[in-house]
């Protein structure tokens, strides 16, 4: 046992809020996840680089097995993404969330 075990849990629930997935095939479901879109840095055609905004999604992993790519989300800001990729956070706890790409498309 990990001593962050049930971290996850508790920051889900601090900074996460009802977001709405639809996984291909399946109906439309809330889900509690932490979404946000953060600021990297990219080149540009020219060489430069440029500060763009990366959409992603942090859930729990007993959530992870629906969000495969191509399943849609809409985490209430009037915006639809859809999952690109989905990367393990990093942490050791058998609770830590898996971070998803996402991708913003036409509803």
């Amino acid at each position: 046992m990990s001593i962050f075990a049930g971290m996850s849990g508790v920051l889900n629930g601090v900074f996460g809020a009802s977001v709405t997935i639809t996984p291909d095939g399946e109906a439309a479901r809330a889900i509690q996840a932490v979404f946000r879109e953060n600021p990297v840095t990219v080149p540009d055609g020219d060489g430069r680089e440029i500060v763009t905004v990366l959409p992603v999604l942090s859930v729990p992993r007993d959530v992870e097995a629906s969000l495969a790519s191509g399943t849609v989300v809409e985490p209430g800001n009037g915006r639809t993404y859809q999952v690109v990729n989905g990367l393990p956070s990093g942490s050791p706890a058998d609770d830590g969330f898996t971070i998803y790409e996402l991708e913003e498309i036409d509803p």
